[in-house]
This record gives structure tokens, C-alpha cells and sequence, in this order.
């Protein structure tokens, strides 16, 4: 059973381990160099930050990644959102739809938000795919937007309203997840 929690200090090293590693940074915008200490100072940045949430994806009461909401703008009903899995031999297409539309299920019918946006590297053709297949619509495709690690980097930028989800939902299949 896949579910969202929020996420303890105690995740804080393991979700260190996570978005440091290879398969995880390669197609993040940003390599940082995380240590416990600025761990834990963004962990307590959450508690005071209402324009991010974060959680911790278990399967099976196991955690394997972190799925967020970035931007939100709750006067414009609007927000933009990410989330890696870092545990490789777990990804799965089926996990990712789920987590995907689970989302949106999230964003508009409990938070009634009107659009959710996401970019992609370029580079990661597989997942911007995805979200198209999820009913997300290329906005634009902005070329060398993001400097990481000496390189200039493509970005693909999505989105998704509430009447595009809701239009597409009752044909798509997915587990639902609780947020």
C-alpha cells in the first residue's frame, strides 16, 4: 500500500542520502551539498513556510522518497510540485501515475487550487512524458535555463487546471493515495 506522511527529523539523514545520490541529483536543478546541520535547519524552515510541504513516501510502511508542493500561492490557487524516489529498484510506472494523479486529486479537490505546474530537465524525457500522459500540457520549453555542475540545462515547464483534471480523471486509472 502506497501512502504520504509528513516528514519526522528523524527521516532527515535518510532523505540526506536520497537527494545526494546519483540516481536522485542527476535530475534535480540543484546539487547541494547537504550535512545534518542544514538538514535540520530546513526541517524547522517548514514549520513557518507556507508555500512548501513536504512528505515522505512509504510503501508498505517503508519510506522510499519525498513527493512536495513548491510555490504555493493560495491567493491565486495555484502551486508547483516535485517528488524523486530514492530507492531505485522500487520506481514503477504504476507508483509514479499514482503519486502523480493522487496529486492532483490533492491540490484540487482539498485545497481547490485552479492549476499545478512542474518542470522537467529536458534531459529526463521519461518523466515529462508521464506528466503529459497524467494530462499535463508543455507550457514551454526554456533552453539552457538551469546551470548545474558546469552545464547549461533545457527546461520543461508543465501544466495542469483543475478542468483539464477533472475533464480527464474519470478515464484514468490509478491507486489512490491520502494526502
Amino acid at each position: 500500500m502506497i501512502k504520504v506522511r509528513d516528514i519526522m527529523q528523524d527521516d532527515l539523514e535518510m532523505i540526506m542520502r536520497w537527494r545526494m545520490s546519483g540516481s536522485v541529483n542527476r535530475y534535480m536543478n540543484t546539487s547541494p551539498e547537504l550535512t545534518m546541520e542544514k538538514q535540520l535547519a530546513w526541517f524547522h524552515s517548514l514549520k513557518e513556510n507556507r508555500s512548501t510541504r513536504y512528505w515522505v513516501i512509504e510503501i508498505d510502511d517503508v519510506p522510499v522518497g519525498v513527493i512536495d508542493l513548491l510555490d504555493i500561492d493560495y491567493d491565486n490557487r495555484n502551486t508547483s510540485w516535485g517528488y524523486y524516489i530514492g530507492v531505485p529498484e522500487i520506481r514503477s510506472l504504476r507508483l509514479a501515475v499514482s503519486l502523480e494523479m493522487s496529486l492532483y486529486d490533492y491540490c484540487f479537490d482539498k485545497l481547490g487550487f485552479e492549476e499545478v505546474h512542474n518542470e522537467v530537465l529536458k534531459i529526463n524525457r521519461g518523466v515529462w512524458k508521464l506528466h503529459e500522459a497524467c494530462g499535463c500540457r508543455i507550457v514551454e520549453t526554456v533552453l539552457n535555463e538551469i546551470e548545474k555542475d558546469g552545464e547549461r540545462y533545457d527546461v520543461v515547464h508543465l501544466s495542469i487546471t483543475k478542468e483539464e483534471w477533472y475533464r480527464l480523471r474519470s478515464g484514468k486509472i490509478y491507486e489512490r493515495i491520502a494526502f
